[in-house]
């Protein structure tokens, strides 16, 4: 392709807007444009690249037996109330009418779609197991869309499902799916690490999240050096302190006037932090938006709540939950804002880290202005509602299977897998008859690749100040030829000579050919990624050329044919 007849629109200044590295050169470079909030188009360039990761993902997916077919973005209400998932996803749910008033909403994953196919297309043991996926335009009413691709309302995705006849069935699913997201990004040139992870709307038992090590990535990894675990920070559990063994003191009341922050408090008190109680408050709502219940959340005064994990213990959906009004739920259960414990406090749901049941002598908020309880034990002086680990797993925590120090990192997600098991056939009366004709309940799985997010992954982590530097695998070209001087016959034969050999070689080329000066063209090249770049320059009349590749600073004369070996080399290796 002769750039001269290309649409093509590089900026020199950093958009306004965009704050990641990966926004920044994706608009730069002009390969998407943003229609509205969150929402983005694709450009020749970026179209390219996205393509590349398709095929990519088709190959792999197609290897491990899966089926491509193509479902409708629309989808109706009634199969998401089926499932019970029309409350449950929220507000991210983009909901639509039609003229005739009939709810549907835009899909952002396709769980009810496929088990509604299987339900009705499969009745025999005999036709399982199978996995049928798509790669599809997916919505998400995002509260902030943000990062360009990363977090945006519209988005490009593979989702996949497989059916089995029951859990071993899908035990191996799984793995052939984690397997194939293991080639699938490692072809994509990304640095990415498997994690246990939270199944969120998503559901199911047991989930892994495939996040690609990055600075600005939303997840939050936590890793042990010492063995194999690691998991988000959402999903990552918790070892509780040991327990104290110190006898029971009586409790008592003491004035702490100002403290309303577990700081100031350990602080006026001359105790530890490790010896108090954080409270947090929150009120949950039903599926008409009307206040449910109130609920207190207690952890030691050093950890900090997971609220994922709060949100699993309650069953409720993320976004039936929020901060309570204090001076509102003070009215109804005797919480004092700055002030609360566990003790005496009534009509609202108590919910207890585990930890907590094992320590002794702790300190907590009086349910009284400027007042704080000594002394408060489990058991003998409050009870929770619910006890289970409620804590975030920090940098330096103890593993939770080895006891060694654990590590953080941040990631993007770029793909998840979960083993649904009967949620959806359940809910939506998915059977196959086995070989005794008795009717059961077929075992899922779900797989899902955010193809666009993929792409921005990518450019976080194949970029410098010059531009992107694309792995060959997703290169929207090979080779750039860049013409120094165009209308010099020499320098245009020999640029054409180059174009015309490694296009007939399988290779995807540029051929710069724009009455640009070469400064605005080698910056367009590094800007631009292309892996290799072929300049066609004075000493065209010899028939040398100049070979460079993207990622490294070293440049190379080379004969005209010795650069097309080269080029043509290089890219059979990596693409």
């Amino acid at each position: 392709m002769k750039l001269s007849k290309m649409h093509i629109k590089t900026l020199r200044e950093v958009p306004a807007e965009a704050e990641i590295p990966s926004h920044i050169l994706l608009i730069r470079t002009g390969m998407i444009r943003k229609l509205a909030s969150g929402i983005y188009g694709f450009m020749p360039f970026g179209w390219r690249s996205v393509r590349k990761i398709e095929d990519i993902i088709r190959s792999e997916m197609d290897k491990a037996g899966g089926q491509e077919i193509h479902m409708s973005a629309i989808q109706p209400a009634e199969l998401w109330q089926e499932s019970g998932r029309w409350f449950a996803y929220g507000p991210e749910l983009w909901r639509v009418k039609d003229r005739n008033g009939r709810d549907f909403c835009l899909g952002p994953t396709h769980e009810e779609i496929f088990t509604d196919i299987i339900r009705n297309d499969v009745s025999s043991y005999r036709q399982l197991p199978m996995n049928l996926y798509q790669i599809q335009t997916k919505y998400r009413d995002e509260a902030r869309p943000r990062f360009g691709l990363m977090r945006s309302r519209e988005f490009i995705m593979k989702d996949a499902y497989s059916f089995d006849r029951d859990f071993e069935g899908l035990d191996k699913s799984y793995d052939d799916m984690y397997k194939a997201y293991e080639k699938i990004f490692t072809r994509c040139g990304l640095t990415f690490r498997p994690v246990e992870a939270d199944t969120g709307a998503i559901g199911g038992s047991n989930s892994h999240e495939f996040t690609a090590l990055s600075e600005v990535g939303e997840s939050e990894i936590a890793y042990c050096e010492k063995c194999s675990m690691a998991a988000t920070t959402e999903r990552a559990q918790c070892v509780d302190a040991p327990a104290d063994t110190e006898e029971m003191l009586p409790m008592e009341e003491v004035n702490t006037p100002g403290t309303k922050t577990i700081e100031a408090v350990a602080d006026f008190l001359g105790m530890p932090q490790t010896k108090t109680i954080k409270a947090l408050l929150f009120v949950t709502y039903d599926e008409e938006g009307n206040e449910k219940e109130y609920v207190a959340a207690f952890v030691r005064g050093d950890r900090e709540l997971n609220m994922t994990k709060l949100i699993n213990a309650l069953n409720i959906p993320e976004h039936a939950i929020e901060f309570a009004d204090e001076a509102k739920m003070s009215q109804k259960t005797g919480c004092v804002g700055g002030f609360t414990g566990p003790v005496g406090l009534h009509d609202c749901k108590v919910v207890v880290d585990s930890e907590l049941t094992g320590l002794r002598n702790l300190c907590a908020g009086a349910n009284k202005e400027n007042y704080h309880v000594k002394n408060v034990n489990y058991g003998r002086d409050y009870k929770g509602d619910i006890v289970t680990d409620l804590k975030l797993l920090k940098e330096d925590d103890p593993c939770p299977v080895c006891g060694a120090p654990v590590k953080h990192a941040r990631g993007i997600e770029v793909g998840q897998v979960f083993k649904l098991g009967t949620k959806y056939s359940q809910a939506m009366n998915a059977v196959y008859k086995d070989e005794n004709q008795q009717d059961r309940l077929i075992v899922m799985g779900c797989y899902g690749i955010g193809v666009t997010r993929t792409l921005s992954a990518i450019v976080e982590q194949h970029h410098d100040e010059n531009g992107i530097i694309w792995p060959m695998s997703v290169a929207p070209y090979h080779v750039i030829i860049t013409l120094v001087k165009p209308g010099d016959e020499t320098q245009e034969a020999v640029a054409e000579e180059i174009y015309s050999r490694l296009s007939d070689a399988g290779v995807e080329v540029l051929l710069d050919d724009r009455d640009e000066r070469p400064g605005v063209k080698f910056k367009d090249a590094d800007l631009l990624g292309i892996p290799v770049r072929i300049t066609v320059g004075k000493r065209a009349p010899e028939g040398v050329v100049e070979y460079k590749l993207r990622r490294e600073a070293e440049k190379q004369e080379m004969s005209v044919s010795e650069a097309v070996a080269a080029a043509i080399e290089i890219v059979n290796a990596e693409k």
